[in-house]
């Protein structure tokens, strides 16, 4: 212990204060699990003994395992109906491995019994569900019970955390975020991981869940079961992927995790209003609570929703009337990692060649700034098509176009312009300059919006080269 005050003294840390990358690196340089250091903060913090911390730790689940035994054998949920109760048999399985088995069985009778008795949360009742399924897991599995308490403390040291992000609605900072979060440190430390992957499986995990919004999930039946379900899955899959496999991870997990807090927000903000609108007319309603709702305000809601399915099913029958036959369902294959990123923007550069006449000198390429961003694998693809009119499947001119335009003196300008989806492609040839303006597509597509020498020209050479132009 007096290693770790000295060397927290000597970073000028505070006990209590520890971010997850403060436990990583003091972990690395103490020879010791990330889990150890949460446990000495805690002693340090609350002045009190290791087993006094492990036992607080434990302590704290009793009522949340109570309220999962209610899920798990007699409770019913407006939302998840009996979903725990037929989980509880144990011939009935959702994925082979026995441990992951069991924390999505009991994490799903957690929010049984959270519609219930209720559960105490932490950033909110929907990671409440995912820690309680872990501890329980964890409970059935392992025989030391200190190895437990240990895990557990990680685990709610992540969960703290979170629950300190957490301002407004958003299941990426509770049971998606947090749940995977959490269930990725178990599980890496369970796989014997260091500290840097324990961090490395936090981030990966946190990665698809930044914005994810829940509280209009919470009024309509069944979906929350994806998000708690899916949290676990995809923390065990993303501990297992840097303790078995080399796949970098780069990205701090305290970035990931502000980045997760900073986006939290502005999803409740831009993205909840309209998940309500598509989901509000599935929400669980209470005739109770209706009664004294005004009929008018009932017959506005039933209108409201009535137009909204109307508008829901017109655009699934534009996107279906939109979309490719099963036959020919993909695009040209796309170097670089992106058809967005990548595809798109060469594309626009392909027609921009096709329309260019003698000896190229120059190329200007514009960017809206996600685009610009991401320059260092956009940026080989449009010179190369620019240039030489490349496909966007030419890897090996991928890799060499670069060193090419370096050493040919080829002037090359490179600019960030504040136009979402704007992508535009100017040529300096010799007899004739060519510009394409276009705002870009997944899928290697694009909307071409203003083109020199002619709109019809960009669209007919586009043609000619087999790239998607979309309105």
């Amino acid at each position: 212990m007096n290693e770790f005050l000295n060397l927290m003294n000597k970073r000028g840390y505070v006990a209590g204060c520890l971010t997850i990358g403060d436990c990583i690196e003091l972990a690395k340089e103490l020879n010791v699990r990330v889990s150890d250091i949460v446990i000495r903060e805690a002693m340090v913090a609350n002045k009190m003994t290791r087993e006094e911390v492990t036992s607080s730790v434990m302590a704290t689940f009793c009522h949340n395992l109570y309220a999962m035994e209610m899920g798990l054998t007699s409770g019913k949920s407006f939302i998840m109906g009996t979903v725990g109760q037929d989980l509880a048999d144990e011939e009935v399985t959702i994925i082979g491995d026995r441990f992951v088995n069991k924390i999505l069985k009991y994490t799903l009778a957690a929010q049984v019994g959270n519609h219930v008795v209720g559960l105490m949360p932490c950033a909110g009742t929907g990671d409440s569900c995912t820690y309680t399924g872990l501890v329980k897991a964890l409970l059935d599995t392992l025989e030391d019970q200190q190895e437990v308490a240990r895990l557990v403390a990680l685990l709610l040291k992540v969960g703290v955390i979170f629950r300190a992000g957490k301002s407004t609605t958003g299941c990426n900072m509770e049971g998606f975020g947090a749940g995977a979060a959490a269930t990725a440190a178990v599980v890496a430390e369970m796989l014997e991981a260091t500290p840097d992957q324990v961090g490395q499986a936090i981030t990966l995990a946190l990665s698809p869940t930044i914005a994810n919004p829940c509280t209009p999930r919470v009024m309509v039946a069944g979906l929350c079961a994806a998000h708690l379900g899916g949290g676990v899955l995809i923390g065990h899959l993303t501990a297992n992927l840097v303790v078995k496999t080399n796949l970098p991870v780069t990205v701090p997990p305290d970035v990931m995790i502000a980045l997760a807090a900073a986006v939290h927000p502005l999803s409740a903000k831009h993205i909840v209003p309209t998940v309500i609108k598509y989901m509000e007319p599935f929400f669980k309603t209470n005739e109770a609570v209706e009664y004294f709702v005004s009929q008018e305000t009932k017959e506005q809601d039933a209108e409201r929703i009535k137009t909204t399915i109307q508008e829901a099913q017109t655009g699934a029958r534009a996107l279906a009337a939109k979309a490719n036959s099963i036959i020919k369902p993909f695009g040209d294959a796309v170097v670089g990692g992106s058809s967005q990123a990548v595809g798109s923007p060469t594309n626009t550069a392909r027609i921009a060649h096709a329309l260019a006449e003698g000896e190229i000198t120059g190329v200007k390429v514009e960017l809206y700034p996600e685009l610009f961003a991401r320059r260092g694998i956009n940026i080989p693809g449009m010179l190369m098509a620019a240039v030489h009119g490349a496909g966007t499947d030419n890897a090996g001119l991928y890799r060499q176009i670069m060193s090419e335009v370096i050493d040919s003196k080829l002037q090359v300008e490179i600019v960030e312009v504040d136009e979402p989806q704007l992508q535009r492609v100017t040529i300096y040839a010799t007899r004739k300059n060519a510009m394409i303006e276009a705002l870009n597509r997944g899928g290697g597509r694009l909307v071409i919006k203003n083109a020199l020498p002619s709109v019809a020209e960009a669209k007919a050479a586009a043609r000619k080269l087999h790239i998607e132009v979309v309105e």
